[in-house]
């Protein structure tokens, strides 16, 4: 009998949900006419609505899974990139709609997408793998220093040799292929070099190939995500891996992310103070400015930025727990909302501004170089994985949760990281993540310095 109410109560709200779902959808036909006196669609309005729907049409998307694959947070990405797409569409005269409509990338829409939702989200996510790899991260490094320096060497390299075979293959010269690099390594600090390396060469000449790179990472950038998140996930399954046996194989530590030192002073029971701390650190780090020439300052320059220098320091404080009688430590539940919400609203502001990126660049370039590009930038990401993992496994012996961990962090692959946490179900693949990422992130801006300074030119 009891179960019997609960099903009529249940299809009742089922009702009584529809119902106000069609009377709203009516009154909005009804009214439909007068769209611009009913409804007042500020830009917050529009930029939350945005959110929201890819939010929830990415995570219903991730869900879906064939032959136990599935896309999980990434599934955010590729509807991002729909819906920035849809957002550069003429809605014309439709009432509504004219209101999401984005001109092109200065749009202030995706401008804050671009930059706030995504580096909002960079700084939770790699903040919250600092603190969760932290406590077991010093002990991992010394264990395997080495293997992590030349796997960060094998998958960059990798890449780079692409790279330079596609620039002498191709008439669309070093700059282009240094923009598909960063972009099928998915490193916005490589990006970043590649337009630095094209400063010296006349405020004209510079915008035209900072154009080209540009063009080239938003080529890239789609499949450099994907490519990774798929590969974590299929490497296991071809390989019909013992997920349990190989957890136990990556254990390197009995350090616990709930443990407390007792006598400790806490600011707040969810740690939001301690993690606020060690971001603060953590941008002043990434902040600071090296030069790489004798030319100082205005020659090439390597630093941090944001996501180096946040996951450096985040690594510090979770390792040692605490300043003084200032306790550091932050609940394992708050850091994997962090760690999740954090890499989601990445991938929506990648995936949203990616897709209006796209539609310019092959309204303005034509579809030959995108397509040369997107198979260039295909190979550059699968050839580094698929080196990685044979040095991995055959040379240095490692285990497969601490290769695929060396990979994620030597492709500077932030949703990948995420994706084989959720695959492996540990933690503790982030601090093999964690180890390779510092040394890829200097090789990577390195590389796409040389390639521009090295290799030829396209001539503009």
């Amino acid at each position: 009998m009891e179960n019997s109410n609960k099903k009529s109560m249940k299809w009742l709200w089922i009702t009584i949900a529809v119902v106000v779902v069609l009377a709203i959808a009516a009154w909005c036909i009804i009214n439909a006419g007068k769209a611009e006196d009913t409804f007042n669609f500020s830009s917050t309005f529009v930029l939350f609505t945005l959110i929201f729907v890819i939010v929830a049409l990415g995570y219903l998307l991730g869900r879906i899974t064939i032959k136990g694959v599935s896309l999980g947070t990434a599934g955010v990405f590729l509807v991002a990139i729909l819906i920035g797409w849809i957002c550069t569409l003429d809605f014309g005269d439709i009432p509504l709609l004219g209101a999401f409509h984005v001109a092109g990338e200065g749009d202030a829409i995706v401008t804050v997408m671009n930059k706030q939702i995504q580096n909002i989200g960079l700084v939770l996510f790699v903040g919250a793998v600092g603190f969760i790899a932290g406590p077991n991260f010093f002990k991992n490094l010394k264990k395997n220093f080495k293997t992590y320096i030349v796997l960060g060497i094998v998958i960059i390299a990798s890449g780079t040799l692409v790279a330079i075979i596609c620039t002498l293959l191709t008439d669309y010269g070093s700059e282009y292929w240094s923009g598909v690099l960063s972009g099928a390594l998915t490193s916005t600090p490589g990006f970043s070099a590649a337009k630095d390396a094209v400063a010296g060469y006349g405020p004209y000449l510079a915008a035209q190939y900072e154009g080209l790179i540009a063009l080239g990472h938003a080529i890239a950038y789609p499949f450099g995500v994907i490519g990774v998140v798929l590969f974590v996930q299929l490497m296991p399954k071809f390989l019909k891996s013992d997920m349990a046996k190989e957890r136990e194989l990556l254990k390197i530590g009995t350090e616990s992310l709930a443990e407390k030192k007792e006598g400790l002073f806490e600011c707040d029971p969810f740690g939001l103070a301690a993690f606020a701390l060690a971001v603060v650190a953590g941008l002043i780090l990434g902040s600071i400015t090296i030069p790489l020439s004798g030319a100082g300052y205005d020659g090439p320059c390597f630093s941090l930025g944001t996501t180096g220098g946040v996951l450096i320091m985040c690594l510090v404080f979770g390792h040692f727990g605490n300043f003084g009688k200032l306790s550091l430590h932050i609940p394992d539940s708050t850091l994997k909302v962090f760690r999740e919400f954090g890499l989601m609203m990445f991938l929506l502001g990648a995936g949203f501004h990616g897709g209006v990126s796209l539609v310019t660049s092959i309204g303005s370039n034509g579809i030959g170089i995108v397509l040369w590009g997107f198979l260039g930038g295909a190979v550059m990401t699968l050839a580094p994985m698929i080196a990685g993992y044979f040095i991995a496994k055959y040379l240095m012996k490692l285990s497969l949760l601490n290769s695929l961990g060396s990979i994620t962090g030597g492709m500077t692959s932030t949703p990948a990281l995420g994706t084989l946490i959720n695959t492996a179900k540990t933690d503790d693949v982030a601090s093999a993540y964690a180890s390779t990422y510092p040394i890829a992130l200097v090789l990577i801006v390195l590389a796409s310095q040389l390639l521009i300074t090295l290799m030829p030119s396209v001539v503009l």
